[in-house]
């Protein structure tokens, strides 16, 4: 041991002229501070949008029947698996083409090898880009969990467990990284200045687009909508695990929207990100009193699980412009969030799409309010913002029709009227949440 330890001094002292020349020569704080400040923004708020994961399985958890639960809570952690992996193989090249995540002369754009900087390369390189690649990578992915999120809660109860999956594969690999190439990718529709800032169209309308598309294929839950027209409400397992998912997504939500701001190098970006933090939580109060507020007036009592939906609501409707307005605007915007799922809930039932947690008010409904709000205080114009909701619109929800129609023909997307009756916990997993309240 003793002689290791002298050979590895001895390697040291002879290193020692070479270590100093290299420090001589690295770049100081000033140079390399903002590529180190910008990763670390990434990295920070890709954790906490990360953590929505959790959010939506307990939001969904919650607002299933029990019989239900152990299904929504394994959609949730594989959806984020597949998501990880499918924008890793496919979907990251797909919406940011030419960003070096190829392996030359051996495969082509459509399989990408995560490169980490190492830390001489990152500090020699910070004036050619702005962040490390893997923060970038890992911040854009947890991005696209989220889109897949929204149609599990959407056809919760009815829907099979692999045709969903594989539906997920293709939305996270495929559809959200084409549609969110034209924005964000630096496409047609940020050439034409559209504008989205952390993705109330790009993310959310895509989500609820698609979870259309699947709730009219699939049809509403069994004894859902009476043969007079009535609404037979399904109550949810249980409140206090929405209301701890709802929390968890208002949390992740100041990454989604603060890390957003792609740059913490400057006083100036920090300031931002800490505004965009104050309006995010604005928008967010101000739907969930705002929904408070309306379902007092309409029902004589006030709806938990519209006061939850309502500061998602919020949260959606400022995200496509979380910087721009004041205090007071972000909480008008969401505000208007919050009304427009207490309405748009109502609306769904006299179409018989049956949503079973709210994810279209929520996502598509006040993503297409968040992104026109953009005109108040952005410098976007209608007509552009119009046009960009209507081209994510008809893609993707076209897209997922087709999609959906394809796997209704070829292996079924829901269960049978027994499974569904007796829950997916039992039929598709052979397994239940809560065993103890088990009858017999």
């Amino acid at each position: 041991m003793v002689q290791i330890k002298t050979l590895a001094s001895a390697a040291a002292l002879v290193a020692l002229p070479s270590l100093a020349m290299a420090q001589d020569a690295a770049p100081g704080f000033d140079e390399i501070g903002p590529y180190i400040m910008t990763t670390l923004l990434f990295l920070v708020a890709g954790f906490l949008v990360f953590f929505m994961a959790a959010g939506f399985a307990m939001l969904e958890a919650g607002l299933v029947r029990s019989k239900n639960v152990a299904m929504q809570l394994t959609k949730n952690m594989a959806l984020f698996s597949f998501a990880a992996i499918m924008y890793w193989l496919i979907g990251f090249n797909l919406m940011y083409p030419g960003d070096g995540w190829t392996i030359a002369g051996w495969v082509g754009p459509f399989f990408s090898q995560t490169v980490l900087d190492p830390v001489g390369v990152a500090a020699a390189d910070a004036a050619l880009d702005y962040a490390s690649i893997g923060s970038d990578f890992f911040f854009q992915l947890v991005f696209v969990a989220a889109t897949a999120s929204i149609v599990s809660g959407a056809l919760a109860e009815r829907i099979k467990l692999w045709p969903f999956l594989i539906f997920v594969i293709v939305l996270t690999g495929v559809f959200y990284p084409i549609s969110g190439s034209w924005q964000w990718g630096g496409g047609w529709l940020s050439e034409a200045g559209f504008s989205d800032f952390a993705g109330s169209t790009v993310v959310h309308s895509v989500g609820g687009w698609a979870a259309l598309a699947g709730a009219i294929v699939l049809g509403p839950r069994i004894g859902k909508y009476g043969k007079d027209g009535k609404v037979n409400p399904f109550p949810g397992s249980n409140l206090a695990l929405a209301t701890l998912g709802t929390f968890i997504l208002w949390l992740g939500w100041f990454g989604f929207n603060g890390g957003s701001q792609l740059a913490a190098g400057t006083v100036g970006d920090i300031s931002d990100v800490s505004r965009i933090f104050a309006n995010t939580n604005m928008a967010a109060a101000a739907g969930s009193v705002a929904a408070l507020i309306m379902t007092q007036v309409m029902y004589k009592k006030v709806d938990l699980t519209m006061v939850l939906n309502g500061a998602l609501a919020g949260l959606v409707s400022i995200t496509a412009e979380p910087l721009a307005p004041t205090l007071f605007g972000a909480l008008w915007i969401g505000a208007v969030g919050g009304i427009i799922v207490v309405l748009a809930v109502p609306m769904l039932d006299k179409f018989k799409i049956d949503d079973v947690v709210g994810a279209i008010p929520v996502h598509l409904l006040a993503g297409i309010w968040g992104t026109i709000a953009v005109i108040f205080y952005g410098e976007a114009s209608l007509m552009t913002q119009l046009t960009g909701i209507i081209a994510y619109g008809v893609f993707t929800f076209f897209a997922s029709l087709i999609l959906w129609f394809i796997l209704k023909a070829t292996m079924g997307i829901r269960v049978d009227e027994e499974a569904e009756i007796n829950g997916l916990d039992t039929s598709e997993l052979g397994m239940e949440a809560y065993p103890e309240f088990s009858k017999g």
